[in-house]
């Protein structure tokens, strides 16, 4: 499970009968309904206002359903997804025709690739192979593997004509990984059904990959806590949100201790490492595919690199978090003052 930023609905309206009123398309008022499943491996939750509970459950069920339809598409747990028949085609010098899912994903990869100088790849699969063993027998990775690994690793290697649909693996044995990019992707989708279905407030969390649309009844926007370094501790800035989208990854969750120096289950593309610095990155952007991807781009390349990327990347804003001496340090980037955040109120002093 990836670190999940804190969700808190504050919700400051007036109330008729337990229904609040919104908008002026009708006079019908809105309800606040939430669902939780399991989709991609991990807890999505999803809060809807609607005017009735069957026109809820219909626009969850679809969006549900999207959701699990793109998992088909990008799982690599999963050896009969598109993902997975596309890297068993690797070296094998023919082009393969990609559905749009997987191609407009592939695109915005490739794209951050380039711009982060490979700090993003979604080629590292061979990495997060041998990295998924570590964790679990708690051994670093041989030398020689690493090294092996890596000569199957960088998006170079990944030739993508858009005009003709097709995806070329270029080296045999390439194993591409979606899991930086891939649940934004359902996030941005899944939210783009709900409005098919004339749901205009919705919040949606894969799993710490929050997207939202409209503010809920009578706000300014969906309070979300921006979670801290040390999982243990409770938000101490929560923003405000719309038609927006923010992500939080770091290592509280899935990190592997050796001799003990820890190691995060983000790894360097170039290096094959897993990072080793404790580190927290929130990315704050219009869609949550750039959310998720940003943020790790901005954790591999550190807060100095990684902050400039941000503020090189209109509309976006970022907090990184690190502590190299044990005492954690908080670096944020020139726009983080374009979005409106709150500070917890303070407790009574019998508390």
């Amino acid at each position: 499970m990836r670190l999940c930023t804190w969700i808190l609905f504050s919700l400051v309206c007036s109330q008729l009968g337990g229904k609040i009123a919104y908008g002026q398309a009708t006079d019908r008022p809105l309800d606040r309904f939430e669902f939780n499943q399991i989709q991609m491996g991990m807890p999505f939750r999803l809060v809807v206002y609607a005017h009735d509970e069957e026109s809820a459950n219909a626009a969850a069920r679809a969006a549900f359903a999207r959701i699990k339809q793109l998992n088909g598409v990008m799982s690599d747990y999963d050896p009969d997804s598109e993902l997975m028949q596309l890297c068993r085609t690797a070296g094998s010098g023919k082009p393969v025709p990609v559905s749009r899912d997987l191609q407009a994903v592939l695109t915005r990869a490739l794209a951050l690739s380039k711009k982060s100088d490979g700090a993003f790849d979604v080629t590292v699969g061979p990495l997060v192979k041998l990295w998924r063993k570590a964790r679990k027998t708690r051994e670093l990775p041989p030398a020689d593997e690493l090294a092996d690994a890596l000569k199957r690793v960088g998006y170079r290697h990944v030739r993508l004509d858009e005009q003709a649909g097709t995806v070329e693996l270029l080296v045999p044995g390439m194993q591409l990984d979606l899991g930086g990019i891939g649940v934004g992707y359902a996030v941005d989708e899944a939210l783009a059904v709900l409005k098919t279905h004339g749901i205009r407030s919705a919040l949606l969390d894969g799993s710490g990959d929050i997207g939202v649309s409209d503010a809920p009844p009578g706000t300014a926007g969906w309070r979300i806590g921006i979670a801290p370094l040390d999982p243990e501790k409770t938000p101490s800035r929560y923003l405000l949100l719309k038609n927006g989208a923010v992500t939080t990854s770091g290592d509280a969750y899935q990190f592997v201790e050796v001799g003990g120096k820890r190691y995060s289950h983000i790894v360097d593309p170039q290096t094959g490492l897993g990072l080793s610095e404790r580190s927290s990155v929130t990315v704050i952007a219009g869609n949550c595919t750039d959310a998720d991807s940003f943020t790790k781009a901005v954790s591999v390349l550190g807060p100095v690199k990684g902050l400039a990327l941000i503020d090189a990347t209109p509309g976006m804003a970022a907090i990184v978090v690190r502590a190299p001496a044990g005492k954690p340090v908080t670096h944020e980037s020139q726009r983080i003052t374009d979005w409106v955040f709150e500070k917890p109120a303070p407790k009574p002093a019998s508390q």
